[in-house]
């Protein structure tokens, strides 16, 4: 491994080993720094540095490059796993810092999972982590069986023996292999974390690279256990990590220093002497694995940045067309609300990645949805000819209730995708989270107070998209219910038929790797290379302009396939920019745990709309809900999509989106029920429908102006994930309109339900001024 000083780019890494060398406690100059419980060292003093400096909103590793490890450790072999895991998290961290990751991100997960987050890597110093993560530094000393060899002769391998590989070499210096049988069991206590000293070094005889290592009292007094006299003439094994280095005879007691001798390179004898300097307690196993180059990181800003900045223009040019002044109103909220979204991110320290632009892009189309809910409130006030304030007035009022209704419905998914999920699936959830809170404050506070302000400047004037149809929606729900279940039953039976092929590396566990090209190959060729097992996609880049090719192939066979693409097809010129390793265990926690959010959040949807309405309507509202996810996903696997933890948040989003319309309408009919409107249910059903359709319609608009723009400029990444949101929005709107209301229509038979009798809520808590 190369030191800071080698290497340039690394600027952290060099002035950390500066500071070290010349004894200086920073602590020292920098009393009033917040460590926020974490002992205080040098190390940590410049990464708040180097993040001061740098700015405040930080980068997942997908937007900075970097890698990402999530692994497992082996208990099995702990008599007491009280503290394994703390003790884990430490030594790597200290492994960690000697290659001067700034902002690393190690941190317990569950009872035996580590999450490792080491941001800015370039390719070489990715190489560097990943030693110093696989290489666990578990070392282990055990006796060979004495009739070793005769047993392997035999194919016997006995009780509490193990079958092991040692490489060795001839006296004309070639390679050979032989295997001997080596004790499971630790029968001496000898451990890793018994070395108090460990150093790269040569043989002095033949030059080859070996480890020099020394014992503590208590580990010299295991190893001369070990190597007693009865002990004397036996080969004794130096196993790490489960490899076998070496297996050198016993000529006599050691009780202090030793060596390990084996098939390594120069730097890897530096890298092990490294690792032994921070044993841990068991060995770890990487589970899933992601890499990303920086390159691939800026051209994800980038494009992330364009589908913001084009998704935030066509949602204000429409506002600005729709309600003019009133739109000037909303695109100030709009604007204020992503400011108090970027300034809540950096408080929280939270990173962005690049779904939580994707969940900033989203929030843009969504926040609009309160500002026109209050103002086609006040345009209804305007048309039974109240005046301006009066209109502002009992619009807020009468909107007020359903916005808290519609955004608390969202904000449940929000905060389960921000609880639940990790790594970029939890960035969008903090942002959209974030942006639902901010949206709710900035149009039920800051837009009042602009209309106070400037109550008799043209509120309500603008171009009208429609007025209210008197159309017989329940008279069509039917047609509508059984085409819509045709249509999900051939997208899901599609999905099923398509197997293993509908499924990410997210819930089926393998390799995925992102390259770059020069040279387009078709995909026969590309498969007859990498066997048909293999899955090819061509992905569209930055924009478009731009091709990806993203390969899956088995677990653990990613580099084999980089290889053989790069030897095959060597005029493509391949090269790699991320990689994604999630093994078969792995990947079903993430597939339990995607399921679960949706049950929780459909239970909890489930409970808050029976607490605010009625059974009924907490009925519909779910069913909708299960038809929008269906359809959705049918959609999605008729298009060729991969089922993957991003694509799963961007269902739960629906979900989010579906309860929001469905709510809208449900307000209005339990508004009319308790003014005891005139007519059947049915009627008032198609009433409400008809008086919110305008809502609808704007709303989703923008809602897929805002998905179309991440669809069209946010690049291969989150292509899915986009495609998710625009089919979702569609569905859920479908669903508020025609499946809702006919579901709570035919649970109540047709007649009117029996409401509680509750005080709407009223927006007269937060009122400005009177009418």
């Amino acid at each position: 491994m190369a030191s800071h000083k080698e290497n340039d780019s690394n600027e952290f890494g060099t002035l950390y080993d500066a500071v070290e060398e010349s004894g200086l406690a920073l602590t020292n100059y920098f009393p009033k720094m917040n460590f926020r419980g974490q002992s205080p060292d040098n190390r940590l003093v410049l990464q708040k540095l180097q993040k001061r400096v740098a700015g405040q909103i930080q980068l997942g590793l997908d937007l900075k490059g970097g890698s990402s490890f999530l692994v497992a450790m082996d208990t099995n072999k702990l008599e007491n796993t009280s503290g394994a895991l703390a003790q884990a998290v430490e030594v790597l961290r200290r492994r960690v810092d000697s290659i001067g990751v700034a902002e690393p991100d190690i941190r317990p997960l569950g009872d035996n999972m580590i999450m490792i987050q080491l941001p800015g890597l370039s390719e070489s110093d990715q190489a560097d982590a990943k030693k110093l993560v696989t290489e666990a530094a578990f070392l282990e000393f055990a006796l060979v069986h004495k009739d070793s060899r005769t047993l392997i002769a035999n194919d016997i391998i006995p009780a509490g023996y193990k079958k092991y590989t040692n490489t060795l070499k001839d006296p004309d210096g070639d390679q050979y292999t032989e295997e001997l049988l080596i004790e499971i069991e630790n029968k001496y206590g000898l451990k890793g974390e018994h070395i108090n000293s460990a150093s790269p070094s040569r043989n002095p005889l033949t030059q080859d690279p070996m480890i020099l290592f020394g014992f503590n009292t208590e580990g010299a007094t295991a190893m001369g256990r070990l190597t007693q006299p009865d002990n004397i003439g036996r080969q004794m094994a130096i196993i790490l990590d489960g490899k076998l280095l070496s297996a050198p005879a016993l000529q006599g007691p050691i009780t202090s220093n030793g060596q390990i001798t084996g098939d390594f390179t120069s730097d890897e004898a530096a890298t092990i002497a490294n690792a032994l300097l921070n044993p841990l307690k068991a060995p770890l196993k990487i589970e899933e694995e992601m890499s990303v180059e920086p390159s691939l990181g800026a051209d994800s800003v980038e494009s992330g940045f364009k589908a913001a900045l084009y998704g935030v223009i066509a949602v204000a040019v429409f506002m600005l067309i729709y309600y003019w002044f009133s739109g000037m109103v909303a695109n100030f909220a709009l604007v204020l609300n992503l400011f108090i979204l970027m300034g809540v991110m950096c408080y929280l320290d939270a990173a962005l990645t690049l779904p939580g632009i994707a969940g900033i892009v989203l929030t843009i189309g969504m926040a609009i949805d309160a500002n026109v809910l209050i103002f086609e409130r006040i345009r209804e006030e305007l048309k039974t000819g109240k005046g301006v304030q009066g209109a502002v007035e009992t619009g807020y009022s009468k909107a007020f209730g359903t916005i808290i209704d519609a955004n608390l419905t969202t904000l449940i998914v929000s905060v389960i995708l921000m609880v639940m999920g990790t790594g970029p699936v939890k960035g969008f959830g903090v942002t959209l989270t974030v942006g639902i809170c901010a949206s709710m404050f900035t149009a039920l506070v800051v837009t009042r107070l602009v209309f106070d302000v400037f109550k008799n400047f043209g509120t309500g004037q603008g171009l009208r998209l429609m007025d209210q149809p008197k159309f017989n929606f329940m008279g069509l729900a039917k047609y509508a219910f059984v085409i819509s279940w045709i249509l999900v039953a051939v997208g899901i039976g599609t999905g099923i038929s398509r197997g293993e092929d509908a499924m990410g590396v997210d819930f089926k566990g393998g390799d995925q790797i992102t390259l770059e090209f020069t040279a387009k190959k078709t995909t026969k060729d590309l498969r007859d290379a990498l066997g048909q097992d293999s899955q090819i996609q061509y992905q569209a880049a930055s924009g478009g302009k731009t091709e990806r090719l993203q390969v899956t192939v088995g677990f653990g066979k990613g580099e084999e396939a980089y290889t053989t693409l790069t030897e095959q097809f060597a005029d493509a010129e391949f090269k790699k920019v991320s990689q994604l390793r999630t093994g078969p265990s792995i990947s079903g926690e993430i597939l339990q745990g995607a399921t679960k959010s949706l049950l929780i959040a459909l239970f909890a949807i489930l409970a808050y709309v029976t607490f605010r309405y009625e059974f009924s309507f907490a009925l519909g509202a779910i069913l909708a809900i299960c038809h929008d996810v269906l359809m959705t996903l049918g959609i999605f696997f008729m298009w060729g999509g991969e089922l993957s933890a991003p694509v799963m948040a961007a269902v739960l989003t629906i979900i989010g989106f579906s309860i929001n319309d469905t709510i809208v309408i449900f307000d209005r009919i339990r508004e009319d029920l308790k003014l005891n409107v005139k007519g059947t249910f049915t009627e008032i059903m198609n009433s409400a429908i008809s008086k919110t359709l305008s809502r609808t319609i704007i709303t989703s608009g923008t809602t897929l102006l805002a998905a179309g723009s991440l669809f069209l400029f946010g690049g291969g990444a989150i292509h899915s994930f986009a495609f998710v949101l625009l089919a979702g929005v569609v569905t859920g709107t479908f669903s508020s309109i025609f499946i809702a209301g006919s579901l709570v229509l035919w649970k109540n038979k047709g007649e009117k339900p029996s409401l509680a009798d509750e005080t709407v809520i009223t927006q007269h808590s937060i009122s400005t001024s009177k009418a």
